[in-house]
């Protein structure tokens, strides 16, 4: 049962999301496997964007005045995006409240623990796994015998033996946030840049379990699930079940549903593509993480990948399903220069994902990389995310570079809204058949026209699209602006571009509304019809009138 607002927890489970539709699945396995202490404890999220003062005094409030004898206990968890902001809040609570316990948990803290300054403000840390550890510990703290030791390796319990969190989720976060659910833990690879290398499997939750547990979240209003099993799509019983399990709700119930799933680019059999095949647009969304596709750089990494499978399977479910498919690559790998990330980089377009997620390589505390990241000449920033800021194959200043065309690709392109215009950014550039190499003009003269890559509204970028296709040799403006006219009305947006205001119509423009389940750049992207590889004929196919 929820504590009572009448009477002060004795022990409050918390963290920073990076933002507030972001539920901490964490935090609620915890509470769920509080056993006789659930009735005394109280979970409160916050957001990074909160000072750390304001959030001390909230939870300062909830905890309610100082006993004597009384033990009270705080529960945070730490990650890459709020370790500097936590640190803020333990210094906050130490000053304001010295006597209370805190205790750490979480990846950013499971590893290298002597070199970080908010553990040495914390009185405990646990390690790796804490479902049952937390809970143990806090036993000790309000009852004995006294814990001696400050780092607590957190145990691994058998999945059978963990309360499941999903009801923990409340109505709000049903309503308003995204539900966050896994059907297995661990991953069987051995990527060096990631933390999973050093799980030895993945372990699977009772399928029938988890799918009751589904169920009472979809009867109580849930309609979109985020699966953040690093494999989903592993074992295939149990992924075509849980497949199954959607299709039938939506025979059931139609529309307004949002299901996001991790895939293995590699594994993509018959059974799971026939089901894949029968959702409707807008429900389904596949991360990928292709990563690179340059043999030499997988095996730096410890990579086991396909490379033609993977290309098989993105073309299969960019052709043959109606899925939204988020692909991802990574840069700054060990052995990849810029000139082969570009290859791979039009490999990939070339198969026509919706979104391309062009991230930078991250040094993950207790990763296979980070232990070897100075004997491979690696360098990365001291301060989260951590980012590598140059290799033996990648400068400094084509790091920057990357990281400014990242960011505009993100605006352009994976935003959903310039789908027409991104295909004559690709294709009339005179740079040849490199997407990657326009793309960079493009990106280069965004940078001397701007100098930032933040703050540039969508008005702004017709603006200056406009301006950079219009000064391309050959370039036809009534192509560019037609190009800029229809994407700025399918993206749904009212204002008035100055570049568009002659042509656009009078009245409000027209506003494409998506099932209320699907995210607003999944519903811009059903909005703006072509991929980007099937927009790159759109020049051609526009009349010069």
């Amino acid at each position: 049962m929820p504590v009572s607002p009448a009477v002060p927890p004795r022990i409050i489970l918390s963290t920073l999301n990076a933002r507030y539709a972001h539920a901490s699945l964490g935090l609620r396995y915890l509470l769920a496997n509080m056993g006789a202490l659930r009735a005394q404890t109280a979970l409160r999220e916050f957001t990074i964007a909160r000072t750390p003062e304001a959030v001390a005094g909230a939870l300062l409030d909830l905890f309610g005045p100082e006993q004597p004898g009384q033990v009270q206990v705080l529960g945070l968890g730490v990650y890459i995006w709020n370790v500097r902001q936590t640190e803020r809040l333990l210094q906050a609570l130490r000053a304001a409240r010295p006597a209370l316990k805190i205790v750490l948990g979480g990846p950013e803290v499971s590893h290298e623990l002597a070199s970080q300054p908010l553990v040495a403000l914390a009185d405990h840390v646990i390690t790796g796994w804490g479902d049952v550890s937390f809970a143990r510990l806090c036993l000790a703290l309000l009852h004995g015998p006294r814990p001696l030791q400050k780092v607590v390796a957190g145990e691994q319990p058998p999945l059978d033996r963990l309360a499941l969190p999903y009801d923990e989720y409340t109505e709000e976060d049903l309503a308003h946030r995204v539900v966050y659910v896994e059907a297995s833990r661990g991953c069987p690879f051995r990527c060096a840049f990631c933390l999973s290398a050093l799980d030895r499997t993945a372990w699977a939750f009772d399928l029938p379990r988890f799918l009751a547990a589904l169920e009472r979240l979809y009867r109580r209003g849930a309609r979109r699930f985020k699966f953040v099993d690093r494999t989903f799509n592993l074992k295939v019983d149990a992924a075509a079940q849980i497949l199954q399990f959607f299709l039938d709700r939506l025979a059931a119930d139609g529309a307004g549903l949002f299901v996001h799933f991790e895939l293995i680019p590699d594994h993509l059999p018959a059974r799971l593509r026939e089901l894949v095949a029968r959702f409707p647009a807008g429900v389904l969304q596949f991360e990928v993480g292709v990563q690179t596709f340059d043999p030499q750089v997988q095996a730096r990494i410890q990579r086991t990948q396909d490379d033609a499978r993977t290309e098989a399977n993105l073309r299969w479910l960019v052709q043959h399903s109606r899925a939204h498919v988020h692909a991802d690559l990574i840069f700054g790998l060990p052995g990849e220069t810029l000139a082969g990330f570009a290859r791979g980089f039009d490999r990939l377009l070339a198969l026509g994902p919706q979104e391309i997620q062009l991230g930078v390589l991250k040094r993950l505390r207790g990763t296979p990389l980070a232990a070897s990241a100075a004997e491979q000449g690696l360098v990365f920033d001291g301060e989260p995310p951590y980012t590598v800021l140059s290799t033996p194959d990648v400068s400094a200043g084509e790091l920057c570079e990357f990281q400014r065309l990242a960011r505009y690709w993100d605006l352009i392109a994976n935003s959903g809204r310039f789908t027409r215009t991104l295909a004559l950014v690709l294709a009339g550039t005179g740079s040849g058949p490199s997407a990657f190499a326009a793309f960079r003009a493009l990106s280069a003269w965004l940078w001397e026209r701007t100098g930032t890559t933040q703050g540039l509204s969508p008005e702004q970028l017709v603006d200056l699209l406009a301006g950079y296709l219009g000064g391309q040799p050959g370039a036809d403006p009534a192509t560019v602006e037609r190009a800029l006219l229809e994407d700025y009305l399918a993206s749904g947006a009212r204002a008035r571009p100055q570049r568009l205001r002659a042509r656009m119509p009078r009245g409000a423009t027209p506003v494409r509304h998506g099932p209320q389940a699907v995210p607003a750049r999944q519903q811009q992207h059903l909005a703006g019809a072509p991929s980007v590889v099937s927009g790159l004929n759109f020049a051609a196919e526009l009349p010069s009138g």
